[in-house]
Formats: C-alpha cells, sequence, structure tokens
C-alpha cells in the first residue's frame, strides 16, 4: 500500500495518473480501495477512478492536500485466455520487426536509413514465405505426394482415398497436390484474417489532432503557450513534413534524417518558419524570425519533435494495409508455385497445349512474386503525418489476384495425365536452401548498413555497438528454421513411424528436404556453444554476489549484520545486474546461427544426404557422431516447436511465468507492425493515443497540474504519450518513472528512439521529470539524463531494497527483497511525487470553446 502523501505547496487542482507495467494489475490494487468506477473506455483499456473521487473536478477544494488518483488499466491488451497463446506462434514475425525499430540514430543519411528499412521488410518477407513453403512441405510434400503415393497411406484410414494403389478420383498425383494445397492456402487466409481483426480491434485509435489547442487562438508569432505554429497539424493541407497532404514520402520509420526532430528543415513543420502553412520567414537556428513590420519577433523557436511524437507513429494504417496485402499475396504465390512446378515438370517436352499452359502460369507467378517485391521495396512508414490515405487498385487486389492465380496452377494441376507418378520428393532442398542463403546474405547486408549508420555516432550504451537489428533479425531467421523445420521434422518421424527421416530404414520412407535435417542436427551444437558463456555469466554472478556483500553491509550501518541476510541482498543485486549482460547471449547466439546455417547449407549442398549418411565412410567415432547429432536434433526441432504452445500457454494461467515471459513480450508487441504485418499486434497503438487524450482532455478542462507515473513497461507508455502532447499540454505535465527499463533496455536496444539525446530531450520538453530505481531490479534502472540549466538530474538516489536491513521499531518483521515490485511501497515515492506537484506551475482558469464538451458531463467521462 502506498503511504501518505504528504500535503503539497502549491494549491489547485491536480490528477495522478497511474500506468502499471508488465504483469498487468486490477484497479483496484493500483488504486488501493475495493471500491473503483470506470471513468471512461472499454473493457479492453480504461481509466478508473475511487467511487468517493468520481466527482473530484465538482469539489477542488476537498483536494488540496493531495492529487485526484487514477488507474489506466491496459493489461486486457496483451492478456486474455489461453487461445492467445497461439500468438507465440508468430514470435519469428514480431522479432523481425523489433529488429525494423533497432537501427542505430542516424542524421543526414537518408538512403542508408531507408536502405535499413527495405533489408528488414525483405527479412520479414522471406519469414512468410518460409512459414508457407513449411506448410506445404508438410502437406503437399511429405503427406500427399511421398506418404499418399506410396506404401504409407495404406497405414491411415484418412489417406485412404488419396493412396495411389487403391486407382481413385483422387489418386492421381496432381489432383492430390491440387488438394494438399488447401492447407497451406488456409494458414496463409488466417493470418491475414488475424492481421486485419487485431488491427481494427486494438491499433484503429486514431491520436489526437489538436484536440487541446487553445480555445482563444494565440495569433501566429506571440509565441503564447499552445500556438498553433508550434507543432503543426494533419489537417491543413500540408504535412508534418512539408510535403502535400496525400502524398506519402516514402520515408520508413524513423527513415527521415537530416535533424533530431526528425524534419529535413530543422523545424518540426517542415518549413522555414515553423509554420504549418509556409508562413513567415523565420529559423529556430539561422536567426530571429521577424513579424510584418520587420521588428524582431521574441517568440521562442518552435519546438522539436521527437520521433515518437510526430502526429503518425501511431497509426500506421497504410503501410499495415500495403504489407498484408503484400503479405497475403506472397503466400499464395508461394503455394502456386508448389502446385504448378511439379506440372510443368512433368508435362515439360511432351506434345500438346500443357507445357505452354504450364510456362505461361509459371511466368505469371514470376510476375506477381516480383510486384510483391516492389510493393514491400517501395514504400515505409509516413510518419510526419496521420496518414489515412487508401492504397492503389494495383494493392488492393493483389491478394484477390494471387488466389485466383493459385486457383488456376489448381487447376491445370488437376488434369488427367496418363503415366504420371509420384516418385521421389518435391523440390524442397532448393526451396529451402535458397531462402536459408538469402536471409544470411540480407542479414549481412543489414548488419554492414548497421555498422555504416553507428560508425559517426558510437555511444558506448548501444547493445552490440549498433548491430542489434542485424542480431535480432538473424534470430527471428533462426525461429522460423525451427518452426518450420520442427513442424516438418515431427510430421515425417510421425508418418515413417519408427524410422529415422532420410536414413533408408526398414518401412515408409519418408523424407523431409535435406537441407532440413542438417539444419536440426547443428541444434546440440549449437547449445554447446552456448553453454559456454552460460557457466562464465553463472560463475561472474557468483563472485559479483561475494564482492558485493561489503557494499550491502555499508548501505546498512548497523552493529549486527546477519551474513545470510547479506548474502540474500548481494545475491538479489547480482542476478539483477545479469539483464547487462543480454547483448552477449544475443550476440553469441547470433553469430553461431548464421556461421552453423552456413555450414548446413554447405553440407546439404556438397553431399546431397542427410547427415547420418554423409559420413558413411568416415571413421565410426565420427559417422556415429553425425548419426546421433542428426536424430538428437530430429527430436529437438520438434520439440521445440511444441515448446513454443506449452510455453505460451503457461504464460497465461501462471502470474509468475506471465510476468517473467510478458518482459519480452510487452517489449515486442510495443513497437507498431512497420515489418510484417502478422506479427502479434501493438497495444501501444491503443494505449498510447488513450493516454494522450486522457491528459490532453484533463488539463484542457481543468488547467490543473498532472502527474502521469508508469511503472516498468507503463513508464515506457507514459514517455510515449507525453511525446504526443502538444507543447502546452507538457508544460502542465510531469513524469515520474519507476522500474523503469526506459534506458536500460530501449535506450539500449533502440537506440534511434530511446537513446541518449532522446531521453535528454524528453526532460528538456516535460516540465519535471523524476526516476525511481533499485539494484535490485532486474528490469529497472537509472535514466542517466543529466542535470540541465536550471533542471536536476532526473535519476533520485538509488533505493535501498529492502527498505530496512533487519527487525526495528517501526518493522518488526523482515521487510522482503521487492525487486521490480511494489515501488509505491517505499516512502520515497511520495516525497517524489510531491516533489513533482510542488515544481509545476499553478492551475491555470478554465477555458472553454465551441467544440469543449460541457462541464456537467466531466472531463472525459462515459457512460459506462
Amino acid at each position: 500500500m502506498s503511504p501518505a502523501t504528504p500535503a503539497p505547496e502549491g494549491g489547485g487542482p491536480a490528477l495522478e495518473l497511474l500506468v502499471h507495467g508488465v504483469g498487468g494489475a486490477t484497479p483496484q490494487d493500483m488504486l488501493d480501495d475495493p471500491r473503483t468506477v470506470r471513468v471512461t473506455g472499454d473493457r479492453t483499456a480504461a481509466v478508473y477512478r475511487r467511487a468517493d473521487d468520481l466527482e473530484a473536478e465538482e469539489h477542488p477544494e476537498r483536494y488540496a492536500t493531495g492529487p485526484v488518483r487514477e488507474a489506466y488499466v491496459w493489461s486486457n491488451l496483451t492478456s486474455g485466455d489461453g487461445a492467445r497463446a497461439l500468438w507465440l506462434l508468430l514470435l519469428p514475425f514480431m522479432v523481425a520487426n523489433l529488429a525494423h525499430w533497432m537501427r542505430p540514430p542516424a542524421q543526414d543519411r537518408a538512403g542508408l536509413v531507408r536502405l535499413y528499412g527495405v533489408l528488414v521488410r525483405l527479412v520479414a518477407l522471406s519469414l512468410t514465405v518460409l512459414l508457407t513453403a513449411a506448410a506445404c512441405e508438410v502437406a503437399l510434400d511429405l503427406t500427399a505426394w511421398q506418404c499418399a503415393g506410396g506404401s504409407c497411406a495404406d497405414g491411415y484410414s484418412w489417406l485412404g482415398f488419396l493412396s495411389a494403389g487403391r486407382g481413385g478420383w483422387w489418386s492421381l498425383p496432381g489432383r492430390r497436390l491440387a488438394l494438399a494445397a488447401l492447407v497451406p492456402t488456409l494458414l496463409v487466409g488466417v493470418l491475414w484474417y488475424l492481421s486485419n481483426r487485431t488491427w481494427s480491434a486494438y491499433e484503429a485509435q486514431r491520436p489526437p489532432t489538436g484536440f487541446d489547442a487553445p480555445a482563444t487562438p494565440v495569433p501566429s508569432g506571440t509565441g503564447g503557450p499552445g500556438t498553433p505554429s508550434a507543432e503543426g497539424h494533419p489537417d491543413t493541407g500540408t504535412t508534418a513534413g512539408g510535403t502535400t497532404a496525400g502524398k506519402d514520402t516514402g520515408n520508413g520509420p524513423g527513415e527521415t534524417t537530416g535533424h533530431p526532430s526528425g524534419h529535413p528543415s530543422g523545424h518540426p513543420s517542415g518549413h522555414p518558419s515553423g509554420h504549418p502553412s509556409g508562413g513567415t520567414a523565420g529559423s529556430a537556428f539561422g536567426g530571429p524570425s521577424r513579424s510584418k513590420d520587420g521588428i524582431p519577433d521574441t517568440a521562442p523557436p518552435p519546438e522539436l519533435r521527437a520521433a515518437l511524437g510526430r502526429p503518425g507513429f501511431w497509426y500506421g494504417r497504410r503501410l499495415v494495409a500495403r504489407l498484408r496485402a503484400a503479405h497475403t499475396a506472397a503466400g499464395f504465390l508461394t503455394v502456386a508455385a508448389a502446385v504448378v512446378t511439379p506440372a510443368v515438370r512433368h508435362d515439360t517436352g511432351l506434345p500438346g497445349a500443357g507445357d505452354l499452359l504450364g510456362r505461361v502460369l509459371q511466368t505469371a507467378v514470376a510476375v506477381a512474386a516480383g510486384i510483391v517485391l516492389w510493393v514491400v521495396c517501395r514504400r515505409g512508414r509516413s510518419e510526419r503525418r496521420l496518414d489515412l490515405g487508401l492504397e492503389k487498385a494495383l494493392v488492393s487486389w493483389l491478394p484477390g489476384a494471387s488466389l485466383a492465380l493459385l486457383v488456376l496452377t489448381a487447376l491445370y494441376a488437376s488434369w488427367t495425365r496418363p503415366g504420371w507418378t509420384s516418385s521421389g520428393t518435391l523440390p524442397g532442398d532448393a526451396v529451402f536452401g535458397g531462402l536459408t542463403v538469402v536471409q544470411g546474405v540480407l542479414v549481412v547486408a543489414l548488419g554492414i548498413v548497421a555498422l555504416l549508420l553507428q560508425r559517426p555516432r558510437r555511444d558506448p550504451r548501444t547493445a552490440l555497438r549498433g548491430l542489434g537489428g542485424p542480431a535480432v533479425a538473424m534470430l527471428a531467421c533462426a525461429l522460423g528454421g525451427i518452426m518450420s523445420g520442427g513442424v516438418a521434422q515431427r510430421v515425417a518421424d510421425w508418418l515413417d513411424g519408427p524410422a529415422t527421416p532420410g536414413m533408408g530404414d526398414p518401412g515408409a520412407r519418408i523424407a523431409p528436404p535435406v537441407l532440413l535435417s542438417w539444419q536440426a542436427s547443428v541444434i546440440p551444437v549449437l547449445i554447446l556453444l552456448l553453454l559456454v558463456p552460460a557457466v562464465l555469466l553463472g560463475v561472474r554472478t557468483v563472485l559479483a554476489a561475494r564482492r558485493l556483500r561489503a557494499a550491502v553491509e555499508a548501505d546498512y550501518p548497523t552493529d549486527e549484520h546477519d551474513p545470510v541476510r547479506t548474502g540474500q541482498i548481494a545475491a538479489d543485486r547480482a542476478r539483477a545486474a545479469l539483464t547487462d549482460s543480454a547483448p552477449l547471449l544475443v550476440g553469441v547466439v547470433s553469430g553461431a546461427t548464421l556461421l552453423l546455417g552456413a555450414c548446413s547449407v554447405v553440407g546439404a549442398w556438397a553431399s546431397g544426404n542427410v547427415p547420418g549418411r554423409a559420413f558413411d565412410g568416415a571413421h565410426p567415432a565420427v559417422a556415429s557422431l553425425a548419426s546421433a547429432t542428426q536424430a538428437l536434433g530430429s527430436w529437438m526441432i520438434g520439440f521445440g516447436f511444441l515448446f513454443f504452445v506449452t510455453w505460451g500457454r503457461r504464460a497465461y494461467k501462471d502470474a509468475s511465468a506471465r510476468r517473467t515471459i510478458g518482459v519480452l513480450w510487452d517489449v515486442g508487441t510495443f513497437w507498431p507492425r512497420a515489418a510484417h504485418p502478422f506479427a502479434p499486434p501493438c497495444y501501444a497503438e491503443r494505449a498510447v493515443p488513450d493516454l494522450t487524450w486522457r491528459m490532453s482532455s484533463w488539463t484542457r478542462a481543468t488547467g490543473g497540474r498532472l502527474v502521469i507515473s508508469g511503472h516498468s513497461q507503463g513508464s515506457v507508455l507514459a514517455a510515449a504519450a507525453v511525446w504526443q502532447l502538444r507543447p502546452a499540454t507538457r508544460r502542465r505535465v510531469a513524469l515520474l518513472t519507476y522500474g523503469s527499463p526506459l534506458e536500460r533496455l530501449y535506450g539500449r536496444w533502440f537506440p534511434a528512439y530511446f537513446g541518449p539525446e532522446a531521453l535528454r530531450a524528453l526532460n528538456r520538453t516535460v516540465h519535471c521529470w523524476s526516476n525511481l530505481y533499485r539494484a535490485t531490479d532486474p528490469i529497472g534502472g537509472p535514466v542517466r539524463v543529466p542535470a540541465d540549466d536550471d533542471r536536476p538530474v532526473v535519476d533520485a538516489k538509488v533505493l535501498l531494497d529492502p527498505v530496512v536491513y533487519g527487525r526495528t521499531r517501526a518493522h518488526p518483521l523482515p521487510e522482503p527483497i521487492l525487486g521490480h515490485s511494489d515501488y509505491q511501497a517505499d516512502p520515497a515515492f511520495a516525497r517524489r511525487r510531491t516533489g513533482l506537484l510542488d515544481r509545476l506551475p499553478p492551475p491555470l482558469p478554465r477555458q472553454r470553446g465551441d467544440h469543449e464538451v460541457s462541464e456537467r458531463d466531466g472531463p472525459g467521462r462515459s457512460s459506462g
């Protein structure tokens, strides 16, 4: 329970808006009251108050000694029933989307930034093709081609009607392939449906566009609070980047370079005057602006807008629609290629029109694939304005045209072809091998671009020296390989009974692509390589815990120190520091994956056989080791797929597991879907507009002071929402963060958006900011923002955890080590909150405009 709030020195209405973190929270727990009322929002995300505070604005005199407290509860955006565990199957897509946002900060390097975005989008597209190809491998190759074409189908009654030995209508190879193509086609259709449905439910919330503008317009050039020229407006006919409304700039997220504000001219509006309409020629950097009579204008320069403060950052409707169309078409075209290729291979050289028609269909598939690549590479996100435009007919009709082409290929393959039998395997080795090589080349190219972007402005705190994006993209490819290979290996093991796939054992011989067996064989090697840094980190943690004993005893001056108690505190501090070693593990995994993946491709192409057969003539020990790694890897890659599902279901049923897994999940789904449209939905595109609207409407209606208080991931949402406010509103808002990963996680891995410059700019743009953290917290940490002019250091002194060492009269029972939780239980929290309220300016008189809601309706209150 939060301690009593000391009375602030300044009077007037004040609001504390609480935002919870990972794992979620109930409004009753956040407000320390069992009776809470929903003020605004719905069952997915809403703002709550205590029932006693519902009419707080009508009686401000009752709250002269403390703020009105509200709780924004957004946990239902990332949690729910166990069915959402299926989102974990989209993990490779989510990780690829993360790589998009991990690029190093860039200035005056628009070409490299755009190239970085294109490369990540291509990696994401390759993952869609890989997943669809894996479904084709299972349904078309292993089941319809190999199993139904041999003796395997006799052992499964549900495959009997496809058996070539029974001579039924469906027994022809082409018809078997056409029927099996329904499986990957339905998979692509489900992905399209989920992407479209989740966007409508989560990401269709439009951010504020001038709602908190002053009721009485301030003439341009007066420099008063809320001057319209300070930020620009998306509805003026001119975009925030200086282009005509409705015209896409073609830049990706943050892909506009030049000035840190994200605008080529150095002004938030993109015009030299800082006014969206072009206005009077003036510059925030080239001298004072002048009024019509030539007298120097004393207005302050327009405030620069950070990347996360751009009008269209949290509304990527157009890009998601474009990528969804392209990826859906890519999936359908992959299935079409898998169906038409065997038929064309059989018809080649035969008399009749079959050969010509097959070549025409193959050419059409290739042309459509080229259009998909063009759509993916042509444009990125439009963040400088609220892009409400719709895509052209070419993009909108691309999925439908690809599906129609798939139907034509299925009809072509279903023709009767006397003498056509299914022997061997479909050309899966060439497909999976080509995809692996393409992904490796894209990741290497992405690494080169990242190094070029990082070189001029190196920050020692940046994860992997700016290579975080390429490393994470490699992890996305590895996860995609594990999931696709795992499904193929498990199905092959199931269909061929006790035999090992590809080894030629007695019985039904079902052989997945040789490359998948090689990739499975390197997994035990990868795990052995990971044991080395894991052991080193474990030893370092033990040694660090021993060294920290002296620091713990110095932090708690007492005559009697308990070695057990000291060891517990020191061990918790040492384990919390392991978070800072995450870049090392990610770098080792990514580098080893790239190297072992290249070795598997070379081994598969050079030998043309599975590892257990490729080393038949080698030393017996080598041959036995190869067979053992193949068998072990086949089981490991198969169970890896099952592990994803069970892990996800546990995350939604077990609170402790949900908190552990939720850290990574909430980070991954925080960012908009800028690279992969089938990634899990972005909850921030709902939460950030919610918070921005609430802060804008409350300060507009009351003129009072506001402290937005964010814990853990809630602090990231709070910072993003503050960036979206107009300067007039930000000057009435204080920011309180605790257990915050703003610098420790986001600043290191996403330096272009939360790097040192961005956090210092946030401190300058908000009225005041304070950050609390503990040494035992594995997630939160200092934000490392130094003092700036009259602004003090943001980070408070590190909080002691536990609050007291042993038993005292005030604490007769031992205090727990809280780590990442219960920051409000520390007395320092109430002191910092009160200090922020005292530093805020006095309340403004209420102003009402024609567009403002009636006061009797309450500020932002809903009928719910």
